[in-house]
């Protein structure tokens, strides 16, 4: 069977599956103006102006169901140029946005600004924010907590205080790319666990 590139993609973002046997043909249609499987297009309204209530308006993570009020700390908002929208949860989410999406360009990219003690923490622009790789701080759907700031003097002084490595908005995501494989392994663990426990509790 003929396995196209984005399949292979979306096979890797589930966990090593190939997307082909995840996704019969009949429902691997492409949306009309773009190569985004209609399943997974932004099911939300066109949204000019998401930031405006986006937490009434995105309230959960359409990729893990999270609620993005709780984990308001990490979650990201995708804007893209015709207007869709993806409120998610965190960075890893975000990027498997960007890969399902990968004919959408992005007119905006926000994160939580971690430096903010209001909650819920204020939504910034991902071109000026940095994010603190890899230090104590844990952030959803990862391991290794990613968290974003708009300062980047606070985000210094959070690296001295908790560790990690202050980078940009593109080396954070190659470092969600690469955490995929290992973060996905661990969610998909987590949730085996939580199951077997809720069905034990019913017996």
């Amino acid at each position: 069977m003929h396995t196209s590139r984005r399949q292979l993609v979306l096979g890797m973002l589930v966990g090593g599956a190939w997307a082909g046997d995840l996704m019969p043909e009949a429902l691997a249609t492409t949306c009309p103006t773009n190569g985004t499987p209609e399943q997974f297009t932004p099911k939300k309204p066109k949204d000019p102006n998401p930031l405006e209530q986006e937490l009434e308006k995105y309230p959960n993570c359409p990729y893990c169901g999270m609620n993005r009020r709780e984990h308001h700390a990490s979650r990201h908002l995708i804007h893209f140029e015709d207007d869709l929208v993806d409120g998610v949860c965190s960075l890893h989410c975000a990027a498997i946005s960007l890969a399902i999406n990968l004919d959408r360009g992005p007119k905006a990219i926000y994160v939580a600004d971690f430096g903010e003690k209001q909650e819920p923490r204020p939504l910034v622009g991902t071109g000026s924010a940095v994010y603190l790789l890899g230090s104590t701080i844990q952030t959803a759907m990862t391991t290794r907590g990613k968290p974003g700031f708009a300062d980047r003097n606070v985000a210094a002084a959070m690296q001295t205080e908790k560790g990690g490595t202050v980078v940009d908005f593109e080396a954070a995501l190659v470092a969600a790319y690469g955490d995929m494989a290992k973060d996905t392994l661990a969610i998909r663990k987590r949730r085996l666990e939580r199951r077997k426990k809720m069905n034990q509790g019913g017996e």
